[in-house]
């Protein structure tokens, strides 16, 4: 009967996983995802950008232990992601004692997506705001790639609320202009307007290693929007932050930076922002290289830590969270 009882344990625990493991994602989806549910609840607050009054969406995950006294972490979410896929690090994060912030940027998942001239500085700007709003005045900031790009904005700009700074496999760690074509606004938004579930597919393969199926929520999600009405708002704010991330590279400012930072760096990762752009095929075997990518940027930025993860892909939260979670908790505590 021993075998039975083992059985009998373990489809009991898969069923008794919290209810927010994973999310059940609509066939069709929103520019701001309505009918989507986020792992905690997701406040509100509204900022005014060129004249008009704008929502900024936003977990603010308290600590299990430690009360009002808990320490703050914010996590800033990547390009073709939103604040949910933080899950598993948000609760591991306020298990250990820290609160935890997790806003998403204007244009980006449950936020409004304007129609603005979107820039880094007034995405540092917004989430500063959010975070008074909190009553919040010190912080570390966990960056992962467009996230990244964000948080070292964030902490040249704020350097007195950045207690610490963790970039995971950030883009931007080179100057794409030098090496990817260059693309109107109309040219971006025509090819966004392509889009399709089985594209963005193709694309988050790249990210890891192997695939595993709790990587299709990243995928479904973006994926409904496309078959929603409202993606076309969605398509041209991809393509206005495309270019926001294109025209605007922080690698040069690396040097500045005056918090302590962690580098924690997946080695298969080959991302090049605007690489399907690329035509010369021998410019990918150069470029979006983040094993000497990561190097460079440790010796850039100064008393920098590097955590290089072999076999690791683009998200290290995600592909090898365990691990990822080992070396963050230490340095930020």
């Amino acid at each position: 009967m021993q075998p039975v009882k083992t059985i009998l344990i373990l489809i009991m625990k898969f069923f008794l996983l919290p209810a927010v493991a994973f999310a059940q994602v609509p066939d069709s989806l929103n520019a701001t995802l309505d009918g989507y549910q986020y792992p905690y609840e997701v406040k509100h607050i509204t900022i005014t950008l060129e004249g008009q009054p704008v929502k900024m969406a936003y977990m603010d995950v308290a600590a299990s232990k430690g009360g009002s006294n808990a320490p703050a972490v914010m996590l800033l979410h990547g390009k073709n992601f939103f604040g949910a896929y933080w899950r598993q690090t948000i609760d591991y994060l306020s298990k250990n004692g820290f609160r935890v912030i997790v806003p998403d940027q204007v244009g980006f998942g449950k936020s409004d997506k304007p129609e603005v001239y979107y820039n880094f500085h007034q995405l540092a700007q917004n989430t500063q705001q959010l975070l008074k709003q909190l009553g919040v005045q010190q912080i570390a900031v966990v960056g992962h790639s467009m996230g990244g790009m964000l948080a070292t904005r964030f902490a040249l700009m704020y350097p007195e609320t950045t207690t610490k700074l963790v970039l995971e496999n950030p883009i931007g760690l080179e100057d794409y202009r030098l090496f990817v074509p260059f693309k109107t606004l109309d040219q971006l938004l025509e090819n966004e307007k392509k889009t399709t579930e089985e594209s963005i597919r193709k694309y988050h393969q790249t990210y890891y290693t192997s695939w595993k199926p709790a990587y299709d929520e990243w995928v479904k999600v973006p994926g409904a929007q496309t078959r929603h009405t409202s993606y076309a708002k969605v398509a041209e704010v991809a393509a206005l932050t495309y270019a926001m991330i294109y025209q605007q590279p922080v690698v040069y400012e690396f040097e500045k930076l005056k918090v302590p930072t962690l580098l924690i760096i997946g080695q298969q990762d080959r991302t090049i922002v605007g690489k399907g752009y690329i035509e010369e095929k021998q410019k990918l075997k150069t470029h979006g290289q983040y094993p000497q990518l990561g190097r460079s940027t440790a010796k850039a930025i100064p008393g920098a830590k590097l955590v290089e993860l072999p076999n690791v892909g683009h998200i290290p939260h995600l592909e090898a969270t365990d691990i990822f979670h080992q070396h963050l908790l230490p340095f930020l505590k």
